[in-house]
């Protein structure tokens, strides 16, 4: 083992682009606006039920949101469970053409 070269592998900054989803940026968006989520419910320190109480979003999509099952969410539902929790959001957004990313050239 101590012999073998480890090679290393520049992502692109987006998982979901590197192991090839169709809607990668989506994805990714959706994941960082969910981690804000979990983020905010372990600094209230609110339980799933608490967060509910506190919205009106039913407890089983925090639950969702806390296990990383984000099929069954939009971008704006999770924009909207952010502001039912008495937060906002602030969101800069940079547009690079496809021809920076050439990896994925080939499977568009």
């Amino acid at each position: 083992m101590k012999n073998e070269k480890t090679e290393l592998v520049h992502g692109s900054g987006n998982v979901f682009r590197d192991f090839g989803y169709a809607n990668a940026d989506v994805e990714q968006l959706k994941a960082i606006l969910a981690t804000e989520i979990t983020k905010l419910l372990d600094r209230e320190k609110l339980t799933v039920r608490a967060a509910h109480a506190r919205t009106g979003i039913a407890a089983a999509d925090f639950s969702r949101i806390r296990n990383a099952d984000l099929s069954r969410f939009t971008i704006d539902r999770l924009v909207s469970i952010i502001n039912r929790s008495g937060s906002r959001i602030e969101i800069r957004v940079k547009v690079r053409s496809v021809a920076q990313f050439p990896e994925t050239l080939a499977g568009d």
